[in-house]
């Protein structure tokens, strides 16, 4: 909501702009009125709405045009005073003011107008039925008040009119010619349903409107105003209400009441609580909280993000297989403005044999996204409806930010759960082969992957003393000369050669002296398609006495050329010489730090699997 309002009265002299002005200031009418009032501004804690309003005055005979240029451009809304006992006034209010605002406002921002019948107490008439075409013809004109500066006759009533316009627009709202809302509207408040409709069977139960209502206006609808509510809509509506609940077609309905019965303040503390600015777009505060991520820092879900995000996943996984279809992942994004995962998401995670994507595979996309661009990642919770269903403050409440990796290298331990593996080798190492095995693919299921859906990252969890991380692999392109800060930046590095290629293991070697021979990042070497006969490296020495001199672990063999899952050894190993930079290499060397570190990792795998299942069933 707008942090103050700002009213100009205009009209013609002697049709009392500034007596209403002085009237509702003294609160009684002026008997010596001065040419113009000075700019008045009323406190927040006097007004209805709890917003600081400034009321600005014109005079034709103390004013320029172009001040009074000015003051219209600087006006949130415009009240056109007339006098309803000068007909020379009214037909003004078409001729001169209206088409005058028009010219000196941005088109693009239309400023809403309040016409004035003031002097309501010298006729016995009303000026309504000369006043009415002219408010169809405008919509820009909100509404028309008649009042007396005299008799204070609907003075507050006139300036709460104005503020209300400002901050609870009819016009983004409905569409008074077609008698229905715009589209925007519509689009808006269809979000709004979605997110709110927590069991996703397409209505609003009790608990869940009682929730909505909870959420917007503090306070829960007792179960009689529930059934009246509901009641209302099944007589103005066939299909508004279902099983006992309100369907989509009720809830924009009830709003559509709301607007025309005046009430369009109602249906605006919905919109903005669930995030929309005056124009119906969504807040860029609302989806951008402040974040600060300081250097060498960063970035993971929480357990509250995680639960939010399963939650998700339930909602959608309407046939319970622990896999989201396409049809059931199209509709996880029907409240997002833009698909935001395209074909290369289902390999980048684990997914079953259909190629859908698991739960797993879910999750770890969002841990990829917030590693990689948390800002997004922040927009994406945002179109969900993160921080109302998790009742937080704002989607950086789902986000940590964690501590400088150098501090994590002093203590010797870290509290992060992401670590990045960035891996380089020359083309046709089999780096590609290395990241799909990481998702459980094997060589001939790789082939089934079309080259314009590949992806270069793959993401999935791995066990470190019984506790699950994330390894999240990057595949380096290979053009030695175009290496930038972002290549160079993670946790661990994999070289990969191919064993039956006599010239794969140089460019291994090029890259570890040139970029990591003198960094603390721990580098493992690995030996791909160890299925096939391997020949010896044109290079100085062996892979193996290259790795000794160099203080790195042996080279791993390694093949994803099986008839099962390829082995996922490799990436626990990975994880652990991320997990631990800071461990000499003799005891990575050696046989029981591995087992120690990898011991329990598929009983942990197996019982988290059952633990979903049996959350699942209650």
């Amino acid at each position: 909501m707008r942090k103050d309002v700002r009213i100009l009265l205009v009209g013609e002299s002697k049709v009392g702009k500034t007596s209403l002005i002085m009237s509702l200031v003294s609160e009684e009418f002026p008997e010596v009125v001065p040419y113009r009032a000075e700019e008045i501004t009323i406190p927040a804690d006097v007004t209805p709405e709890r917003v600081p309003t400034h009321i600005v005055d014109y005079s034709e005979a103390e004013q320029t045009d172009e001040q009074l240029f000015q003051e219209i451009s600087k006006a949130n809304v415009i009240c056109i005073v007339y006098s309803v006992n000068n007909q020379k006034s009214i037909e003004k209010v078409t001729s001169h003011w209206i088409p005058l605002i028009t010219e000196n406002t941005d088109k693009d921002s239309r400023v809403p107008l309040i016409l004035v019948g003031n002097k309501s107490d010298l006729v016995e008439h009303s000026s309504m039925e000369t006043i009415l075409p002219i408010m169809n013809q405008y919509s820009e004109i909100e509404t028309c008040v008649e009042c007396s500066a005299k008799n204070l006759k609907n003075i507050s009533e006139l300036f709460y009119y104005a503020q209300k316009a400002v901050l609870h627009p009819t016009g983004p709202l409905y569409c008074p010619e077609k008698k229905s809302m715009r589209p925007l509207c519509v689009k808006a408040l269809t979000r709004i349903f979605k997110v709110s409709d927590l069991d996703n069977d397409g209505i609003l139960n009790d608990n869940e409107l009682n929730f909505f209502q909870r959420t917007c206006f503090n306070t829960p609808l007792e179960p009689q105003a529930l059934d009246d509510v509901k009641n209302v809509v099944k007589k103005n509506l066939s299909d508004g209400v279902k099983d006992n609940g309100l369907t989509l077609k009720g809830f924009l309905f009830l709003h559509t009441l709301f607007i025309q019965r005046g009430r369009h303040e109602t249906t605006w503390t919905v919109l903005r609580r669930f995030g929309y600015d005056d124009d119906l777009e969504l807040n860029q505060d609302y989806l951008f909280p402040l974040l600060k991520i300081p250097p060498d820092c960063s970035t993971e879900l929480n357990h509250n993000a995680y639960l939010f995000l399963q939650s998700v996943f339930d909602k959608h996984d309407k046939d319970r297989d622990c896999a989201l279809s396409p049809d059931e992942l199209s509709d996880v994004f029907d409240v997002f403005p833009y698909m935001p995962w395209g074909p290369d998401v289902n390999n980048t995670v684990c997914t079953n044999d259909q190629g859908w994507i698991t739960y797993q595979g879910f999750l770890s996309q969002w841990t990829l996204t917030t590693y990689l661009d948390v800002q997004r990642c922040l927009e994406y919770l945002g179109y969900l409806g993160f921080s109302i269903i998790a009742e937080q403050e704002s989607q950086a409440s789902g986000i940590t930010v964690t501590r400088a990796k150098k501090i994590d290298l002093q203590k010797k331990q870290t509290q992060r759960n992401v670590f990045r593996c960035n891996v380089f080798g020359d083309n046709g190492s089999g780096k590609s082969g290395f990241l799909q095995a990481f998702l459980g693919r094997n060589l001939m299921r790789q082939k089934t992957i079309s080259e314009e859906h590949r992806s270069y990252y793959a993401i999935s969890t791995t066990y470190v003393y019984g506790q699950e991380k994330y390894l999240l692999l990057h595949e380096v392109f290979p053009d030695f000369d175009y290496l930038t800060d972002a290549d160079l930046a993670c946790d661990i590095v994999c070289l990969v050669y191919d064993i039956s290629n006599p010239y794969s293991f140089e460019y291994c070697a090029k890259v570890f002296k040139q970029y990591f021979m003198d960094s603390k990042i721990p580098c493992m070497m690995i030996a791909a398609k160890s299925d096939l006969p391997e020949v010896k490296q044109m290079y100085g020495c062996s892979p193996l006495e290259f790795c000794r001199r160099h203080k790195m672990p042996p080279p791993q063999s390694f093949t994803c050329n099986t008839s099962v899952a390829p082995s996922r050894d490799i990436y626990a190993k990975l994880t652990t010489m991320a997990m631990y930079p800071h461990v000499s290499q003799a005891d990575l060397k050696s046989s029981t730090f591995w087992l120690r570190a990898s011991v329990g990792a598929t009983v942990f795998a197996v019982l988290g699997f059952a633990m979903y299942r049996v959350l699942l069933k209650r």
